[in-house]
């Protein structure tokens, strides 16, 4: 039992991990990211209109990098509304400008639009402010409700080791209380069982650690084969997240410790008082 629910929180901490990195990841992108649209005119080459832009907007102090999307480009980012049947050709699809700045020093506000304003076609210019309240919520959402997942997980843990420790004392109630008619001390018995949990804790949280880790890599790695399929989830994990199984199985067997030795000493003083 004890083994499954550090499997559970240690795979809850590994979600938490990776909606952490997730999170930072929408974040940096809106930050870091403006969206110009290029909308056609009559007459007009939009594509080529789209390149000039690009060109244009790339000398501009704080543009780290910029992308001209075409019509075919265009198309498939609206085939989820519109469907991927072919369009016609005198749809007026707007044309998108991918623009990278650098988030510590971005191009002034208004300036997009001041250099394209003399432009025979006309822009719209989304820098994503919007969006990134929006996004922070659902972000800290996602954090919170990871972390709190291992929270609950951790205590229910200590729970579950508490009632083992009661339940291995009453099992054995007869050598505590031999030792206590010789005079050992209470601290002694329950350091006993505090020894004897803390192993166990450790071993349990080993399995229980190791099978997380397994089941974490299957499951990024499912993911990086999907292709982006928006049912199969993906999980992505820096380096820090090999941190978490040892910690997990360290933090199972201080948490067995611990709630063994309360368990039993709270159990012992309620006995002999």
């Amino acid at each position: 039992m004890a083994a499954i629910l550090v499997f559970l929180a240690c795979l809850s901490a590994f979600g938490a991990a990776g909606a952490w990195r997730a999170a930072d990841g929408w974040t940096d992108q809106l930050t870091a990211e403006i969206t110009v649209q290029i909308l056609p005119g009559d007459g007009r080459d939009a594509d080529a209109d789209a390149v000039a832009a690009a060109e244009a907007i790339a000398r501009l102090p704080g543009v780290t990098g910029v992308t001209a999307l075409d019509r075919a480009e265009a198309e498939r980012l609206v085939s989820p509304w519109l469907g991927s049947a072919d369009l016609p050709e005198d749809l007026p699809i707007p044309r998108l400008v991918a623009v990278q700045i650098n988030a510590e020093a971005p191009p002034a506000t208004g300036a997009i639009e001041a250099l394209l304003s003399d432009e025979p076609y006309e822009i719209l210019v989304d820098d994503h402010q919007r969006w990134e309240d929006a996004v922070q919520r659902a972000a800290n959402a996602v954090r919170y409700f990871a972390l709190g997942l291992v929270l609950l997980l951790t205590v229910a843990a200590a729970a579950v080791v508490a009632f083992a420790a009661r339940a291995s004392l009453a099992a054995r109630w007869d050598v505590a209380e031999a030792l206590h008619l010789v005079g050992a001390p209470d601290r002694y018995v329950t350091g006993l069982f505090q020894e004897r949990f803390f192993f166990l804790g450790l071993k349990s949280g080993l399995a229980g650690s190791v099978a997380a880790a397994l089941a974490a890599l299957g499951l990024a790695q499912a993911g990086a084969a999907s292709g982006g399929l928006f049912f199969v989830p993906t999980l992505e994990l820096g380096w820090s997240a090999l941190l978490i199984p040892p910690l997990a199985a360290l933090i199972a067997a201080l948490i067995a410790a611990l709630a063994a030795r309360s368990a039993v000493s709270s159990d012992l003083k309620a006995r002999w008082i």
